[in-house]
């Protein structure tokens, strides 16, 4: 891997930098600079060029002469291409010059263009620039001090405003931003300044600077609450270790024969916003087994995203994943959940109205 003196302004050195192998290291790959090259400075064609054809010269709608008896060639305007003031021969109009090239083409060029010049060692990296004001003087002596004689290409931050106010008005020194930087430019330099922030990092390293996004969590997700307030008596009831644990939002069943419907100290209420008497309602209702089974004495199925409760001859009961089981359709819609086709039927009856 290619390691450079890592310099301050006045030439010191701050340490050593290594550059990254797929960036500053690889053998120049010239077909790929030139495509790059060729395509940039096409890009740069205006092409806005346009001249008229006979068609479009100003006269030359009467034939000239007769055409016969007269000795001469036949001729049909005097604005023909081979007259003085005709029109032009296949002549230029406006067009584009550009030329398409792929990314990794150009990624390729300007790693080639880079590590061309740290073969040759005419890669700088300086710590920092650290001017507080702008100053042309303390840009040519920095310069001067790093070892960059000749033409370079200070490579910038955007927001370091004294950093470019001080190298703009040499006339050896090109500017660019970390954002621009290109195989051109850098070919058409001697020297190549960097500072350790505008730095190119390789696509490894960059890898691992990148914090992966945490994965969203699933929803209605099972909630386990060590603690919880309870019902009526305002004692807190530490959940059991072999408690089943039901979806956020529904009472939890221990899963022994205490009898499911009975508001004892087995039961354990989710989420923590539900106070005493609203947890209270949530007697008969139990949570749904791994298997998918119903448990005994519930076969009313809860749907945690729709909030439908469904009955046993519903036509979606089979079709339904049950996240919680009620006894009884008073259980049900004591939590908050609404018979499955009841919204439905209550439109279909205010429409008749």
């Amino acid at each position: 891997m290619p390691t450079v003196t890592l310099q301050t302004t006045s030439g010191r050195s701050a340490g050593s930098v290594e550059l990254a192998e797929d960036v500053f290291g690889i053998q120049p790959n010239v077909p790929a600079m030139h495509q790059a090259v060729t395509a940039q400075l096409a890009h740069r064609r205006a092409g806005t060029q346009s001249t008229k054809t006979r068609a479009e010269v100003r006269g030359g709608g009467r034939k000239p002469y007769k055409q016969k008896g007269t000795g001469n060639a036949r001729q049909g305007s005097i604005r023909a291409p081979h007259y003085a003031g005709g029109g032009i021969t296949h002549a230029p109009k406006p067009r584009s010059y550009t030329q398409k090239v792929n990314k990794k083409v150009v990624r390729l060029a300007l790693n080639s263009a880079l590590s061309d010049r740290a073969a040759d060692n005419k890669i700088l990296v300086v710590d920092t620039w650290g001017w507080s004001a702008p100053r042309t003087k303390d840009a040519v002596t920095a310069l001067a001090a790093v070892g960059a004689t000749g033409r370079a290409l200070v490579v910038v931050r955007r927001d370091d405003l004294a950093a470019i106010k001080s190298f703009r008005n040499l006339p050896e020194v090109q500017i660019i931003e970390v954002g621009e930087l290109n195989a051109y430019d850098v070919l058409c330099n001697e020297w190549i300044v960097f500072t350790s922030d505008t730095l190119p990092a390789g696509r490894g390293e960059a890898a691992k600077k990148v914090t992966p996004k945490p994965a969203p969590a699933p929803k209605q997700a099972p909630v386990a609450i060590a603690e919880a307030p309870l019902a009526a008596d305002d004692e807190v009831v530490e959940q059991a270790d072999d408690a089943v644990v039901a979806p956020q939002g529904f009472a939890s069943i221990e899963a022994s024969d205490s009898g499911a419907g009975d508001q004892d100290d087995d039961v354990v209420f989710t989420p923590e916003s539900f106070s005493d008497e609203s947890a209270a309602r949530w007697a008969g209702s139990a949570a749904a087994p791994a298997d998918g089974s119903a448990p005994e004495g519930f076969d009313i199925k809860g749907n945690a995203d729709s909030m439908l409760y469904h009955l046993p001859d519903s036509r979606w009961y089979d079709a339904t994943i049950a996240e919680v089981w009620f006894d009884t359709e008073e259980s049900a819609i004591a939590a908050g959940f609404t018979k499955a086709g009841a919204r439905k039927a209550a439109a279909a009856d205010k429409d008749d109205e």
